[in-house]
């Protein structure tokens, strides 16, 4: 069974990616020279480092089957391996996106991250 990886962006910028039918990444990626995911059990913590306080963005899940090659896990963070590609995203490899949401407390709420 694959695994699912996920990315958080600003929706218009995904919905941009969606009419182009590919994602070259948000501009911290294109800086960094890949795209960065999250796995699952990281997803708090990246949207608190990275996001905290942003409004309209979007969760996408991913599954990493359907990466191929340019997708490697590298350390990050205190050693964490994080998923990063090297390449541009083919929308195809798409599992779902959601709405990411602010609650009350400031936090982000997470979606249910399983296959639909």
């Amino acid at each position: 069974m694959s695994r699912l990886i996920y990315k958080i962006a600003p929706e218009p910028l995904w919905r941009d990616a969606e009419r182009a039918g590919t994602f070259a990444g948000a501009p911290v990626d294109l800086a960094d020279g890949f795209i960065h995911f999250s796995t699952a059990e990281q997803l708090a913590e990246t949207a608190a480092r990275h996001f905290a306080g942003q409004d309209g963005l979007v969760l996408v899940a991913i599954d990493e089957t359907r990466l191929g090659d340019g997708l490697k896990y590298e350390p990050s963070r205190g050693g964490a391996l994080f998923p990063h590609l090297y390449g541009p995203l083919d929308l195809a490899a798409v599992v779902w996106v959601r709405p990411l949401p602010i609650g009350a407390d400031g936090r982000h709420h997470f979606p249910p991250l399983e296959r639909p």
